[in-house]
Protein backbone atom coordinates (compact mmCIF):
# COMPACT_ATOMS: atom_id res chain seq x y z
CA UNK A 1 0.00 0.00 0.00
CA UNK A 2 1.44 3.33 -1.00
CA UNK A 3 1.66 6.10 1.55
CA UNK A 4 1.53 9.80 0.90
CA UNK A 5 4.72 11.55 1.98
CA UNK A 6 4.01 14.80 3.81
CA UNK A 7 6.02 17.94 3.14
CA UNK A 8 7.44 17.78 6.65
CA UNK A 9 8.56 14.18 6.13
CA UNK A 10 10.15 15.13 2.83
CA UNK A 11 12.00 18.00 4.50
CA UNK A 12 13.22 15.64 7.22
CA UNK A 13 14.44 13.17 4.60
CA UNK A 14 16.32 15.90 2.75
CA UNK A 15 17.82 17.12 6.03
CA UNK A 16 18.92 13.62 6.98
CA UNK A 17 20.63 13.13 3.63
CA UNK A 18 22.77 16.25 3.88
CA UNK A 19 26.44 15.85 4.75
CA UNK A 20 27.63 16.85 8.20
CA UNK A 21 29.41 19.85 6.67
CA UNK A 22 26.01 21.48 6.30
CA UNK A 23 25.71 21.77 10.07
CA UNK A 24 26.75 25.09 11.56
CA UNK A 25 28.73 23.49 14.39
CA UNK A 26 29.85 19.89 14.49
CA UNK A 27 28.21 18.04 17.35
CA UNK A 28 25.40 20.61 17.68
CA UNK A 29 22.84 19.29 15.21
CA UNK A 30 20.01 21.13 16.97
CA UNK A 31 21.71 24.40 16.04
CA UNK A 32 22.27 23.50 12.39
CA UNK A 33 22.52 26.32 9.91
CA UNK A 34 21.20 25.15 6.55
CA UNK A 35 19.05 22.27 7.79
CA UNK A 36 17.45 24.29 10.57
CA UNK A 37 16.70 27.13 8.18
CA UNK A 38 15.35 24.77 5.53
CA UNK A 39 13.05 23.01 7.98
CA UNK A 40 11.77 26.16 9.66
CA UNK A 41 9.15 27.19 7.05
CA UNK A 42 7.63 23.70 7.21
CA UNK A 43 7.21 23.88 10.99
CA UNK A 44 4.53 26.55 11.17
CA UNK A 45 1.15 26.43 9.48
CA UNK A 46 1.09 30.22 9.13
CA UNK A 47 4.35 30.36 7.18
CA UNK A 48 3.53 27.32 5.08
CA UNK A 49 0.05 28.56 4.14
CA UNK A 50 1.20 32.05 3.22
CA UNK A 51 3.98 30.78 0.99
CA UNK A 52 1.83 28.25 -0.85
CA UNK A 53 -1.04 30.74 -1.20
CA UNK A 54 1.36 33.31 -2.63
CA UNK A 55 2.55 30.76 -5.16
CA UNK A 56 -1.03 29.96 -6.18
CA UNK A 57 -1.86 33.67 -6.49
CA UNK A 58 1.27 34.26 -8.59
CA UNK A 59 0.47 31.27 -10.77
CA UNK A 60 -3.12 32.43 -11.24
CA UNK A 61 -1.93 35.92 -12.20
CA UNK A 62 0.40 34.44 -14.82
CA UNK A 63 2.89 36.32 -16.95
CA UNK A 64 5.70 38.14 -15.16
CA UNK A 65 3.86 37.83 -11.84
CA UNK A 66 4.58 34.09 -11.84
CA UNK A 67 8.25 34.74 -11.09
CA UNK A 68 8.18 38.36 -9.89
CA UNK A 69 6.02 37.74 -6.82
CA UNK A 70 8.04 34.79 -5.47
CA UNK A 71 11.26 36.69 -6.19
CA UNK A 72 9.93 39.77 -4.36
CA UNK A 73 8.87 37.61 -1.42
CA UNK A 74 12.20 35.82 -1.06
CA UNK A 75 14.19 39.05 -1.48
CA UNK A 76 12.17 41.03 1.07
CA UNK A 77 12.07 38.05 3.44
CA UNK A 78 15.86 37.71 3.42
CA UNK A 79 16.29 41.44 4.01
CA UNK A 80 13.85 41.43 6.92
CA UNK A 81 15.43 38.23 8.21
CA UNK A 82 18.79 40.00 8.45
CA UNK A 83 17.13 42.77 10.45
CA UNK A 84 15.54 40.16 12.71
CA UNK A 85 18.87 38.44 13.27
CA UNK A 86 20.34 41.81 14.21
CA UNK A 87 17.60 42.30 16.79
CA UNK A 88 15.91 45.18 14.96
CA UNK A 89 12.30 45.40 16.09
CA UNK A 90 9.23 45.18 13.88
CA UNK A 91 5.82 45.83 15.44
CA UNK A 92 2.98 43.32 15.36
CA UNK A 93 4.98 40.59 13.62
CA UNK A 94 2.66 37.72 14.56
CA UNK A 95 -0.41 39.73 13.62
CA UNK A 96 1.26 40.66 10.34
CA UNK A 97 1.98 37.01 9.58
CA UNK A 98 -1.60 35.93 10.31
CA UNK A 99 -2.87 38.95 8.39
CA UNK A 100 -0.79 37.96 5.38
CA UNK A 101 -2.45 34.54 5.34
CA UNK A 102 -5.89 36.15 5.51
CA UNK A 103 -5.06 38.73 2.83
CA UNK A 104 -3.54 36.19 0.44
CA UNK A 105 -6.56 33.95 0.91
CA UNK A 106 -8.90 36.86 0.17
CA UNK A 107 -6.89 37.92 -2.89
CA UNK A 108 -7.05 34.38 -4.21
CA UNK A 109 -10.74 33.94 -3.37
CA UNK A 110 -11.58 37.17 -5.20
CA UNK A 111 -9.28 36.24 -8.09
CA UNK A 112 -7.76 39.71 -7.61
CA UNK A 113 -5.65 41.06 -10.46
CA UNK A 114 -3.50 43.87 -9.10
CA UNK A 115 -1.04 45.83 -11.25
CA UNK A 116 2.32 44.08 -11.08
CA UNK A 117 3.99 46.89 -9.12
CA UNK A 118 1.17 46.87 -6.56
CA UNK A 119 1.25 43.08 -6.24
CA UNK A 120 5.03 43.16 -5.73
CA UNK A 121 4.70 45.86 -3.05
CA UNK A 122 1.99 43.93 -1.19
CA UNK A 123 4.07 40.77 -1.43
CA UNK A 124 7.16 42.51 -0.04
CA UNK A 125 5.20 43.79 2.98
CA UNK A 126 3.93 40.29 3.74
CA UNK A 127 7.43 38.89 3.31
CA UNK A 128 8.88 41.39 5.78
CA UNK A 129 6.83 39.93 8.62
CA UNK A 130 7.73 36.35 7.74
CA UNK A 131 11.41 37.14 7.24
CA UNK A 132 11.67 39.05 10.50
CA UNK A 133 10.14 36.12 12.38
CA UNK A 134 12.56 33.70 10.70
CA UNK A 135 15.50 35.90 11.67
CA UNK A 136 14.38 36.29 15.27
CA UNK A 137 13.81 32.55 15.63
CA UNK A 138 17.20 31.56 14.26
CA UNK A 139 19.09 29.38 16.77
CA UNK A 140 21.80 31.40 18.47
CA UNK A 141 24.59 29.03 17.45
CA UNK A 142 23.49 28.69 13.82
CA UNK A 143 25.50 29.99 10.89
CA UNK A 144 23.40 32.93 9.58
CA UNK A 145 24.43 32.43 5.95
CA UNK A 146 23.58 28.73 5.90
CA UNK A 147 20.39 29.26 7.90
CA UNK A 148 19.26 32.05 5.58
CA UNK A 149 20.03 29.98 2.49
CA UNK A 150 18.02 27.11 3.94
CA UNK A 151 14.87 29.08 4.60
CA UNK A 152 15.14 30.97 1.30
CA UNK A 153 15.35 27.70 -0.66
CA UNK A 154 12.50 26.13 1.31
CA UNK A 155 10.37 29.22 0.74
CA UNK A 156 11.05 29.12 -3.01
CA UNK A 157 10.06 25.45 -3.07
CA UNK A 158 6.77 26.24 -1.30
CA UNK A 159 6.10 29.00 -3.81
CA UNK A 160 6.84 26.51 -6.56
CA UNK A 161 4.31 24.10 -5.05
CA UNK A 162 1.70 26.86 -5.10
CA UNK A 163 2.49 27.71 -8.73
CA UNK A 164 2.16 24.02 -9.61
CA UNK A 165 -1.27 23.95 -7.93
CA UNK A 166 -2.30 26.99 -9.95
CA UNK A 167 -1.12 25.34 -13.16
CA UNK A 168 -3.04 22.21 -12.27
CA UNK A 169 -6.21 24.22 -11.67
CA UNK A 170 -5.70 25.97 -15.01
CA UNK A 171 -5.51 22.62 -16.79
CA UNK A 172 -8.86 21.70 -15.24
CA UNK A 173 -12.01 23.04 -16.87
CA UNK A 174 -12.22 26.80 -16.46
CA UNK A 175 -15.26 26.93 -14.14
CA UNK A 176 -14.04 24.06 -11.96
CA UNK A 177 -10.52 25.49 -11.73
CA UNK A 178 -11.78 28.93 -10.72
CA UNK A 179 -14.16 27.49 -8.14
CA UNK A 180 -11.37 25.36 -6.67
CA UNK A 181 -9.00 28.35 -6.53
CA UNK A 182 -11.64 30.48 -4.83
CA UNK A 183 -12.34 27.68 -2.38
CA UNK A 184 -8.64 27.39 -1.59
CA UNK A 185 -8.53 31.12 -0.97
CA UNK A 186 -11.53 31.02 1.37
CA UNK A 187 -10.00 28.11 3.26
CA UNK A 188 -6.67 29.94 3.53
CA UNK A 189 -8.31 33.13 4.78
CA UNK A 190 -10.31 31.16 7.35
CA UNK A 191 -7.12 29.50 8.58
CA UNK A 192 -5.49 32.91 8.85
CA UNK A 193 -8.36 34.19 10.98
CA UNK A 194 -8.07 31.11 13.21
CA UNK A 195 -4.31 31.61 13.54
CA UNK A 196 -4.83 35.25 14.52
CA UNK A 197 -7.49 34.28 17.07
CA UNK A 198 -5.31 31.59 18.64
CA UNK A 199 -2.27 33.85 18.67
Amino acid sequence: MTRKISIAALAAAVAASLPSAAWAHAGHEHAAGFVSGFAHPFGGLDHLLAMVLLGVWAGQAGGRATWALPLAFVTAMVGAGILGMAGTGLPAVELGIAGSVVALGVLLALQARLPLAGAVAVTAVFAAFHGHAHGMEMPGAANPLLYGAGFAIATALLHGAGIAIAQGLRVASVPAGRIAARGLGVLGAACGVAIAAIG
